[in-house]
């Protein structure tokens, strides 16, 4: 079997892929596989580690980055994997160090000030959404598929417990997240609450989810990013930041109030600590506070022993005058 369709029959036989992830690997197997695997069969792959070897240079010396590459690398190589355990190869010529680990370089952590001025830019529409999407960490699935009832006022609480998915060639699905711990309840502070009770007091009592196209239907990606995320960085300047960065900042701001490795993994919707410790690197404004909170403590400890020593300094010397 060519190892294109053997590729496609992989996917096939995943049918519960997310959407995104299905989407993915179909475009990593028609746009970086398939041109580079010619003719090559399954069983040509057979620890052919030179091959993979040439394979992933040829992708990086025609301009495709390290991430994407490391991506179609990890799908070729779980491809193969299979086919190794169907017996069609001995063993996974996939065996590079290191060739499926990405890299990306570090995203951008907004500023309050740039958090609230992109939220004006959105317009009045979506500015509640700029606004949770940071100070609750929500993911863009998850923030398109709230309902009025998921947002506690009262209590400050946005209840996560669905995700949006789109299909190919139109429409959309509603499933939990791909994770347990992903359906959470995370607290959003008190200085967003006006805002989102604005929003909320303005969908009226029909209203079926929290935040929807200019139609009432439930958003999609692709079109609030050209029609409304795009013109929003470009009046305020801020070319390059993804919507996906309001999350990284919200983790950052987070992790900067104190949040330790289990609360950020909560807050996140993580069950792995290797997303959430990517929040707790040190920076040099952090590092500055806690010296000079270490140089607090230290001065109160001397104060301390000195007063302690004069004290037990004067009760000796007493001592010595009675004596």
């Amino acid at each position: 079997m060519l190892v294109v369709d053997y590729g496609a029959s992989w996917i096939e036989e995943r049918p519960h892929l997310r959407p995104k992830t299905d989407e993915l690997y179909r475009f990593l197997l028609r746009r970086h596989i398939r041109p580079h695997s010619g003719e090559l069969t399954v069983a040509d792959l057979d620890n052919a580690v030179g091959l993979v070897r040439r394979w992933r240079k040829t992708l990086l010396d025609s301009g495709v980055s390290e991430v994407t590459a490391a991506k179609a690398y990890r799908l070729l190589r779980a491809i193969l994997n299979t086919a190794a355990d169907d017996g069609l190869i001995r063993r996974n010529p996939c065996r590079i160090k290191g060739a499926g680990d990405e890299h990306s370089p570090e995203r951008p952590v907004l500023t309050v000030a740039q958090v609230y001025v992109l939220a004006d830019s959105a317009g009045n529409r979506y500015r509640a959404l700029v606004l949770l999407a940071t100070f609750a960490s929500l993911r863009w699935a998850e923030l398109a598929a709230l309902r009025p009832e998921d947002i506690n006022l009262t209590a400050r609480t946005v209840r996560v417990t669905r995700q949006i998915g789109y299909q190919r060639g139109g429409g959309h699905s509603f499933s939990p997240p791909k994770s347990r711990a992903g359906r959470r309840v995370v607290s959003f502070p008190d200085l967003i609450a006006p805002d989102l009770r604005k929003h909320l007091d303005g969908l009226g009592p029909s209203a079926v989810l929290v935040f929807t196209s200019p139609g009432g239907l439930p958003l999609r990606y692709s079109n609030f990013y050209r029609r409304t995320w795009m013109p929003a960085l470009a009046a305020v300047g801020l070319d390059g930041v993804h919507f996906h960065d309001l999350r990284h900042t919200g983790n950052q701001f987070s992790a900067q109030a104190g949040a330790n490795l289990r609360e950020l993994m909560e807050r996140m919707g993580h069950d792995s600590t290797r997303a959430a410790s990517i929040y707790l690197h040190s920076s040099r404004e952090r590092q500055q506070a806690i010296a000079d909170q270490v140089s607090r403590n230290a001065r109160k400890a001397l104060g301390k022993s000195k007063r302690s020593g004069t004290r037990k300094a004067r009760s000796q010397s007493k001592k010595r005058n009675e004596g």
